[in-house]
């Protein structure tokens, strides 16, 4: 099962969530740092999950394709929100977007040819789709670790985990990283240089391969049982907590930290209809959403650096049938 909702933080204690309601429109929910906002809809008529990204304070970019399988834009500067504006290109996948610096974007598709397809926000001007090539099997996780630098990972036709970069002046060729994925890759970089990527292997184990800048490992097992996409997030230096959802759709958790991994723990008994998301807003503070199949409605827990404080219900109703995920 993919993601469903889409969550970001662009500064301490405030986070904005944003799904996709009935009525195939964008809903955003929000977190002040005291309260949360009620539900309000940003309009546009979406199939496909939204993207949400944030290159400084104040400041949020959403991404989706619509029904059309254009892609669309929309922005908060800080004071208001902007109208959908049409990007073109034909996608196949839903948007995957990042930023490597202030007023820097960059968005990546699958295209209806199932080439990888990129465009780029260079703090002044949007340049045109261009076609990165390859034969991918999924949407395209997009990182980034440092200044002009970019790396994305996707699945291939064979299923094996496959590699590009951006050197901050030209395009790396697409490298096999091998294994044998039944879901996205989910990646994060905790440190410059640093790179650790995560799916769901045919054995519904999690699996994981890593870069330190110097050597690559090998895949490992971390065990568990997966049931939906992975989603992992770091808040500090050698710190990663993954999430997926379990056998019983329920929510579970796994961490690295001090150079080991930890035990799968399960995070209450909540049963999930999506994949988690997951968005850190400082150090020891993980803030997790998911669809639930109780109406639907959003669900939220977070970790306070010390404990999980349990699912709390955000309400809304949520579209549960997406597509190019």
């Amino acid at each position: 099962m993919a993601h469903h909702v889409s969550s970001v933080a662009w500064s301490a204690n405030r986070l904005d969530v944003f799904g996709i309601g009935t009525d195939n429109a964008c809903w955003h929910m929000w977190w002040n740092a005291s309260s949360w906002g009620g539900w309000e809809s940003l309009g546009g008529v979406f199939s496909s999950p939204i993207e949400a990204v944030s290159w400084g304070p104040n400041r949020i970019d959403l991404f989706g394709p619509g029904t059309d399988n254009t892609c669309y834009h929309k922005y908060w500067n800080g004071s208001s929100w902007s109208g959908w504006d049409k990007h073109g290109g034909v996608a196949s996948s839903a948007v995957r977007a990042v930023s490597w610096g202030p007023n820097r974007l960059g968005i990546i598709v699958r295209g209806t040819d199932n080439a990888c397809w990129h465009k780029w926000w260079n703090g002044s001007s949007w340049a045109g789709w261009e076609s990165l090539g390859g034969k991918i099997n999924s949407c395209v996780e997009t990182i980034s670790w440092g200044r002009n630098r970019l790396d994305l990972f996707t699945l291939g036709t064979d299923n094996a985990v496959w590699h590009k970069w951006w050197n901050g002046s030209s395009w790396g060729g697409w490298e096999s990283l091998g294994g044998v994925a039944t879901s996205p890759v989910s990646a994060v970089s905790w440190a410059s240089n640093s790179i650790d990527l995560f799916v769901k292997g045919t054995d519904n184990a999690l699996w994981q391969r890593w870069w330190d800048g110097t050597n690559r490992g090998v895949w490992e097992s971390l065990g568990g049982v997966v049931t939906s996409d992975v989603k992992v997030a770091s808040w500090g230096k050698d710190h990663l907590d993954v999430f997926v959802r379990g056998s019983k759709n329920d929510a579970w958790h796994i961490s690295w930290h001090n150079g080991k991994w930890g035990q799968w723990g399960r995070l209450g008994d909540k049963t999930l209809f999506s994949a988690i998301s997951a968005v850190c807003w400082g150090v020891g503070r993980l803030d997790l959403f998911a669809v639930a199949t109780d109406k639907n409605a959003l669900l939220h827990q977070a970790w306070d650096g010390k404990a999980w404080r349990g699912w709390e219900s955000c309400g809304g109703i949520l579209l549960s049938q997406l597509r190019n995920v």
